[in-house]
């Protein structure tokens, strides 16, 4: 069975406008790495950035934050 992305939320639609809006975000990571880029897609299992012009995919369980740069 396949799972859903849940347009619905309020936290897929803040994602989905740093998406659109190509806004810088820092990803904090449960092992205390930050990854800092322009996110390219969500899904309902990962999460890809791009980071100095390359791809890091990301699993949400690894995933701590995600919060805009200013």
């Amino acid at each position: 069975m396949a799972v859903e992305l849940e347009t619905g939320l309020p936290s897929t639609r803040k994602l989905q406008g740093y998406i659109r809006d190509k806004q810088q975000v820092e990803v904090n990571l449960l092992t205390n790495e930050a990854i800092a880029g322009v996110l390219l897609w969500q899904d309902p299992h990962c999460l890809c950035v791009d980071s100095a012009g390359t791809q890091v995919l990301l699993w949400w369980r690894a995933v701590a934050y995600v919060k805009p740069l200013a």
